[in-house]
């Protein structure tokens, strides 16, 4: 049980203005000089939250060793308990995080405890942002029809959330149409140093760093302001909500030095850009980079945020800005309260967690030092198909026409060469004829926390709009252009500094407040794009401001897609291809027939800088923020149930009851064996969370469509899997659903698998509720880099759902073996240099796991099959708080066992 804290004679007082504080002094620590500004957030958590129970002392000086263990390359691995400061969710992910909340006050009710007590002890925050899908996008009324849209589809859900909203306390819910939940945290839910409300035994408020974990992998963000944060799975997220620590081994941290300045024709999208590639080819996956040198004051805030956001592109798992006095300037502007910032200030000074870029003495060590001058960046994009391929803007025509002619991969289409001129043509309601051939721009798209989050690149969009329509350039009428700014400030600033007009005479109007088209929500073509492309095998282009541009993401019609700054967005689009080198070729032309170059209506940053300067102002953030919880005049409108239990309808195709706890007792279940069981699946390597977990549209043939069309609705009805993930129905059918899935059960690929007792193939979940039927167990047997990719709670609960009680790997993505292990399902792990290939396994034996009573982490333990066949597996429970989730059944079913003992 927990105990009293042993760092207690670390509390200090401090006083300002008048009021008195309490802190935990980490600068007491003789090692803190040395330690990585990131890593001394994650010390002053341990130490505040040390009470030899969840947090050991052993912990706190396993981060004080740091240095010792982490400064150098070295075999030690360290695992340490981080109890974050709060817990962000985007409403995807917050849904059945609110189910499930729900649902165990239900639990706890049936099993005599107190349902009060299901909570959020972690100050949480649910941002609705995620679903807006540009269904309208050139015509001056498209926010309106969108919203409209999105209010229709997702009411049902809206209403639910409204609900949570009143019912649990220390949650907080930021209706839909408010921005992208990144840009909301970074300008307005971020605390940077928490006063907390709880008063300790003099009456002080306790001060801390803010901290945070979210439900979506780009939650990095938050870093460019220095608060330490990074992307967790649901399940995860859950936990941490209810007050318990996330185990995480301590990292090495990659030191980045920036030098020198940009140049003026330069934007911080060049700059990530030529970082995301840098990172990857070193390789920073599950370790810090922080950033240092002189450089990182020649930045703003915003350039920081966008270096950040893009941290799961590069690999880590954060890109951590230590707070400097630019971020305090940065708090001032968004409309920080002053005596808040000034409380801000004194406590980093006391503790040395207040940074001078400039000073060279206060750099601490680095596992690895690299270093960027700032000079050397250029102009880039990054495509055609993932995010850290970078390219040159003056290589960008040979690179694409390269990509043509290459064999399918990341940079090939493998277009033959009696194929490269061809072109298709289709009309326009105009009445025009237009033509489309390899390289044509069909979406142009400024979308995504990445850049709206940026003034500098927003502004510099709309000067280059501004003279690019005073020149009379245009786009072409069938391109489908967007603008969907990452908060209201954005439209504000945009609308002050008089560019609005240019943008929306290039096509740009604003079409909605979300990821959108960044997040595969781009809404479809007209017929006869889709219908010309499709005919002619054209390999044309997504233009976008965006953090991902996977294939088949954006579009299904975009085959290349090219991640760009807003500035270019736009340039591409009016050049109508990316098949264009703009030194050499214009633009566009005026009226006249002159030829207008890019360079022509290219701003500089200092022009950029200066706009900025008059019209990114804190009235702003305080207008726009001042209403952000009341919301839109539709989300008033709704009528939520109130009460603290949730009125579940049994009709309801959206919110469902989880069963996740139908068959809980108040008493430790006994440790079971798996008998008996059968392969669900026989996977391979890099089989994803995007192959696991229920995502996109949902098929007219699938199981899933199905079950909704049993209920009455219509195709039209079915909406997306995402919008229905408090369904646990839905989404049980959306498992393994992926039309690319390859199971070396069944021959090609798609969501099919073996029945083996009959031999039947069929949909993965018809063959689960089969095998359910027949008393059957089931186990999946897969590759490395099981469950790869962005962290998905689904990708944990859906398996579960489908009886699988085991997963046989050969290695696990961190994230999910921790949900896995989450929901009750036991990770194994062949030993090292073995796979299903080498032990001999076909997928179509009877499978015996025995886990003994006395089970401990990593312990290895035998499989038995009906052939004869044995193999050795390790247990990964990685520590003894898995093994505890595990023997409850599942960290859910642990936190409700914990509220009523």
């Amino acid at each position: 049980m927990a105990g009293p804290n042993p760092f207690q004679n670390l509390q200090k007082e401090l006083t300002v203005n008048g009021e008195c504080f309490r802190y935990f002094d980490i600068s007491s620590f003789e090692e803190l000089a040395e330690l990585p500004y990131s890593i001394r957030v994650l010390l002053e958590s341990a130490v505040r939250n040390c009470d030899n129970f969840q947090v050991l002392e052993k912990d706190v000086r396993g981060i004080l060793s740091w240095k010792s263990t982490k400064s150098i390359k070295t075999d030690v691995e360290l695992e340490i308990p981080f109890k974050p400061a709060r817990v962000i969710l985007q409403d995807f992910t917050g849904v059945p995080a609110v189910v499930d909340f729900a649902a165990m006050r239900d639990a706890v009710l049936k099993l005599g405890g107190d349902p009060d007590k299901i909570n959020p002890i972690c100050p949480s925050d649910l941002v609705i942002d995620h679903s807006v899908q540009v269904d309208f996008a050139r015509t001056p009324d498209a926010l309106n029809k969108n919203q409209d849209l999105e209010f229709e589809r997702n009411k049902e859900r809206f209403t639910f959330l409204k609900w949570g909203a009143k019912a649990f306390n220390n949650m907080l819910i930021i209706p839909p149409g408010s921005g992208i939940v990144h840009q909301v945290n970074l300008e307005y839910l971020a605390r940077v140093v928490f006063q907390d409300d709880t008063k300790s035994k003099d009456g002080s408020k306790i001060l801390y760093p803010d901290s945070v974990v979210g439900t979506d992998s780009h939650t990095t963000m938050i870093n460019g302001l220095g608060v330490v944060g990074w992307g967790v799975g649901g399940i995860e997220a859950e936990a941490v909500m209810l007050g318990q620590a996330i185990s995480m081994l301590l990292p090495e941290v990659i030191g980045y030095k920036l030098v020198g300045k940009l140049n003026p024709l330069v934007t911080s999208t060049d700059l990530v850009l030529t970082i995301t590639k840098n990172l990857r080819q070193i390789g920073v996956v599950g370790k810090f980079v922080e950033f240092f040198g002189p450089g990182v004051s020649e930045l703003s805030i915003a350039d920081r945020a966008t270096i950040s956001n893009m941290c799961p592109e590069y690999g880590a798992t954060v890109g951590y800005f230590p707070i400097d006095q630019n971020a305090l300037d940065y708090l001032r502007q968004t409309n920080r309260a002053e005596d808040k910032v000034q409380v801000i200030e004194a406590y980093l000074k006391a503790t040395n967690q207040l940074r001078n870029f400039s000073d060279a003495s206060q750099d601490p060590v680095y596992t690895q030092v690299i270093e960027l001058d700032l000079g050397t960046v250029v102009t880039s994009v990054s495509g055609p198909k993932r995010p850290h391929d970078r390219v040159s803007v003056s290589d960008m025509q040979k690179d694409f026409q390269e990509c043509l002619t290459n064999k399918v991969g990341f940079k090939g289409f493998a277009i033959p060469d009696a194929q490269l001129k061809t072109e298709g043509s289709f009309s326009w309601t105009d009445g025009n004829t237009y033509s489309l051939r390899h390289g044509s721009v069909v979406i142009a798209a400024i979308t995504s926390c990445t850049n709206t989050s940026n003034p500098s690149v927003m502004l510099g969009a709309g000067l280059l709009a501004k003279k690019a329509v005073a020149l009379g350039l245009k786009v072409a009428p069938y391109i489908k252009t967007s603008l969907s700014p990452g908060s209201g400030v954005v439209t504000y600033y945009l609308k002050e500094s008089g560019v609005v007009p240019a943008l929306e005479e290039l096509g740009f109007h604003v079409v909605g407040y979300g990821c959108m088209t960044c997040i595969g929500n781009s809404g479809p073509l007209d017929d006869n794009i889709a219908n010309t492309i499709e005919k002619n095998n054209l390999v044309c282009c997504g233009v976008l401001s965006g953090n991902r541009n996977f294939e088949g993401r954006i579009h299904p019609n975009t085959r290349a897609n090219y991640l760009a700054s807003p500035l270019l967005v736009i340039a591409y689009a009016l050049a109508g291809t990316v098949d264009i080198d703009f030194e050499k070729e214009p633009i566009g032309t005026t009226p006249e027939g002159n030829n207008v170059f890019l360079r022509d209506i290219w701003p500089t940053r200092a022009e950029i800088q200066e706009v900025e300067r008059q019209h990114v102002i804190p009235a702003m953030f305080r207008d726009v923020y001042a209403k952000v919880e009341l919301g839109a005049s539709s989300w008033q409108s709704l009528n939520a149930p109130t009460g603290k239990l949730y009125p579940w309808d049994n009709a309801s195709t959206y919110i469902k009851h989880p069963p996740f706890f139908e068959t809980m007792t108040r008493d430790l279940p006994k440790i079971g064996n798996i008998v008996g069981a059968r392969a669900l699946l026989n996977l391979g390597d890099s089989v994803t969370t995007d192959h696991i977990s229920p995502a996109g549209s949902i098929a007219r043939n699938s199981p899933a469509a199905r079950y909704l069309s049993e209920r009455g609705l219509t195709p039209r009805e079915y909406n997306s899997y995402g919008s229905r993930r408090g369904n646990d129905a839905v989404m049980a059918r959306g498992t393994f659903a992926n039309i690319r899935l390859v199971n070396k059960l069944v021959s090609g690929a798609g969501p099919r698998t073996l029945h083996i007792p009959s031999g039947e193939e069929m949909d993965v979940f018809d063959c689960a509720e089969r095998y359910a039927q027949e008393g059957t167990a089931l186990i999946a047997i897969v590759g490395k880099d099981y469950g790869s990719g962005s962290s998905r709670d689904w990708a944990a609960k859906g398996p579960y759902l489908l009886g699988i009680k085991a997963v046989i790997a050969e290695s696990y993505e961190r994230i999910h073996r921790s949900n896995l292990v989450g929901m009750g399902i036991v990770p194994l792990q062949y030993l090292e240099g073995q796979n299903a290939e080498t032990v001999g396994l076909t997928g179509k034996e009877l499978f015996n796991i025995v886990l003994p009573d006395n089970l401990k982490p990593h312990d290895k333990i035998t499989v038995e099959t009906d052939s004869g066949l044995q193999f050795q597996v390790i247990v990964r429970f990685d520590t003894e708080v898995d093994l505890e989730y595990f023997r409850n059944g599942g960290i859910l079913n642990y936190m409700i066992r914990k509220m009523i003992a």
